[in-house]
């Protein structure tokens, strides 16, 4: 296995993941009826994605949040074609899902200028609307960040995430002695000698209820929907969120972690994940730990333990489980060295079935044309 080095932090400050803007397209130009001329057409309003761009700093560039494209050229003598109103872009971060105030979806951003419009501009005038020109779309849009990351970490408060991921990279995030540590997403990056790199999404700690929105609720969830793979990081001696509630053990942890995304969305759940036992360092760990890993191997067995609507429809099953220690360094290469392979497994896999797929239009595009012929 390739070792890897260090992990690298970009940490967000003020975090913003979502924003409410108004955008209206130009209006057109007025048409030239004795001459029959045609008024240019209003400009648009378009979403852009850029590299280095946060909401934050759209926000606090554009405070009133409204972003209206120029109006079309009126048609004269000189130019009976006006010409088309200039272009508004908002600037955005990749990763961005825009939708209308009604939560439909106008399209996703993903990569480096990837585009969308959400405003159109009003036609100019002419013969058919009377040589008066119309209007540009008005429209409220939302836009919502979603981290796109190799590998997102999934874990109650008090996991010893933010510890861990410390631990491995020399950097240092807020840690303290308190539930929720992680208050904002951290992006980070696994540096391998070879160069390849692998991007974390550290993010803050899921409570039980999450998917009704309690705690970080959908602010954390909504972020691993981008993510290739699934990190659990769970505490070897379990979990409680206060003296008011209900001890959870380490099983109990990764069982009520699964619900909570299968209520969510289960389309989470046929992400390939990974499980790291943290905290191995405490007294008593080892035999924890073989405990878990029987109840892991046989999760049917204790059923008993939970309530039914507790209990996933479907068990998660770990490509690795590697018991780590973010005090003592206990198992962190390996598990650098297990999300390096389950990745590049996941690509291997995907590789196969895109070359599959290929394989089979080929054949059948070739079935097609000697039926043809014949």
């Amino acid at each position: 296995m390739v070792r890897s080095s260090c992990l690298l932090f970009r940490k967000y400050g003020n975090f913003i993941d979502n924003l409410r803007l108004f955008t209206k397209g130009g209006s057109g130009g007025m048409g030239y009826p004795r001459l029959g001329g045609e008024g240019g057409k209003g400009g648009d309003v378009w979403v852009v994605a850029e590299k280095k761009m946060t909401l934050k700093q759209l926000k606090d560039k554009y405070p009133h949040k409204r972003f209206v494209a120029g109006e079309g050229a009126n048609s004269r003598v000189s130019a009976l074609k006006g010409s088309k109103g200039k272009d508004c872009e908002i600037p955005v971060p990749v990763g961005i899902s825009v939708t209308d105030e009604h939560g439909k979806i106008i399209g996703e951003l993903n990569n480096e200028k990837d585009k969308v419009l959400v405003a159109k501009g009003g036609l100019g005038g002419k013969l058919l609307t009377n040589f008066l020109p119309l209007k540009g779309q008005k429209q409220i849009i939302h836009l919502d960040l979603k981290l796109i990351a190799d590998v997102g970490l999934v874990g109650f408060p008090n996991a010893g995430k933010s510890s861990l991921l410390s631990r491995v990279s020399h950097a240092k995030p807020v840690i303290a002695d308190y539930v929720f540590t992680t208050l904002k997403p951290e992006l980070g990056k696994i540096m391998y000698h070879d160069f390849k790199q692998i991007s974390v999404a550290d993010l803050p700690g899921l409570i039980e209820g999450a998917h009704l929105n309690r705690g970080m609720g959908h602010k954390f969830l909504k972020h691993l929907e981008r993510t290739k793979q699934l990190l659990f990081v769970v505490d070897i001696s379990g979990f409680r969120l206060s003296p008011q509630t209900e001890y959870r053990t380490a099983f109990q942890t990764i069982i009520l972690l699964t619900k909570e995304l299968e209520l969510y969305d289960e389309e989470l759940q046929t992400k390939p994940a990974l499980l790291a036992v943290n905290k191995m360092d405490v007294p008593g760990a080892r035999d924890k730990f073989q405990e878990l890993m029987h109840q892991l191997q046989n999760p049917e067995d204790f059923q008993h333990l939970f309530d039914k609507n507790m209990i996933p429809q479907k068990t998660l099953k770990f490509q690795h489980i590697i018991p780590v220690s973010a005090i003592t360094g206990e198992g962190i290469e390996e598990l650098k060295d297990c999300v390096r392979e389950s990745l590049d497994e996941q690509a291997n896999q995907e590789n196969s079935a895109s070359h599959e797929k290929q394989l089979l239009n080929l054949r059948l595009s070739n079935a097609i044309s000697y039926g043809l012929s014949r």
